[in-house]
């Protein structure tokens, strides 16, 4: 743990030295702040209760693509520049690096979907919707966000190129938000089988866009989470003996 604790507070401060870190984060809240504004209130008038459940389905997406933005150069920008060398070296083990660069990242994501709760702080203001509603929302983007920090990072430890890095991050969390539409395509049971791999519309838009927290939907993620850390893990083991 203590090697871990390491290379988190090594890569956080990385975010929060450098240019890049700040700029995803204005993007985020630009994004957010500019959709709630002309389309979530737009001019016809809504229940808050759906005002808030449009701000949640662009903040998803906004969310998995930020932690795929933020994650995917964690371990091949290391690999081009031969500093995860030192580390490979080092009597450090590959799922500390991986752990400690997610930690990192996840963090980092979470401080700028946090920074987004005046939007439905605004809505409970002015409207008729519960704490709870923005509590199970925000428990979604998180878990959301904390599913796409490791596919950025598995893209990551594919290549040292980390546009191409970039794109299999990008690739990878296009098809996971395409399962529910290829489902329709299929006939049972593989059509309940790919839904459920959905890592949008199944998971998401059907529970906590709607302030419903359902189990099934918090171990979805969890477990899309902890998939991909282990096939980072694997893949950067694969690459030491090479």
């Amino acid at each position: 743990m203590r090697t871990t604790s390491i290379i988190f507070r090594r890569e956080l401060a990385s975010y929060l030295r450098s240019p890049v870190g700040y700029i995803i984060g204005a993007i985020c809240l630009f994004v957010n702040g500019l959709w709630f504004q002309s389309v979530a209130l737009g001019k016809a008038p809504k229940l808050s209760a759906d005002v808030l459940s449009m701000f949640f389905t662009t903040s998803s997406l906004v969310t998995m693509v930020l932690g795929i933005l933020l994650s995917f150069r964690q371990i091949a920008e290391e690999r081009q520049s031969n500093t995860l060398v030192l580390l490979n070296t080092a009597p450090v083990r590959d799922v500390e690096i991986v752990l400690g660069k997610f930690l990192a990242s996840f963090l980092f994501l979470s401080l700028m979907v946090l920074a987004t709760l005046y939007i439905p702080i605004q809505i409970y203001l002015d409207g008729k919707i519960s704490l709870s509603q923005i509590a199970v929302g925000y428990l979604g983007l998180l878990l959301a966000g904390g599913a796409s920090v490791a596919i950025g990072l598995f893209g990551s430890a594919m290549t040292k190129n980390w546009l191409i890095a970039g794109a299999i991050g990008l690739l990878i969390g296009a098809v996971l938000l395409n399962f529910a539409d290829l489902s329709a395509r299929l006939d049972p049971p593989l059509q309940t089988v790919f839904y459920q791999l959905d890592g949008w519309k199944a998971h998401f838009l059907n529970s906590f866009q709607r302030g419903v927290l359902n189990l099934k939907d918090v171990v979805y993620y969890v477990a899309v989470t902890y998939f991909f850390l282990l096939l980072t893990t694997k893949t950067m083991e694969a690459k030491r003996w090479q």
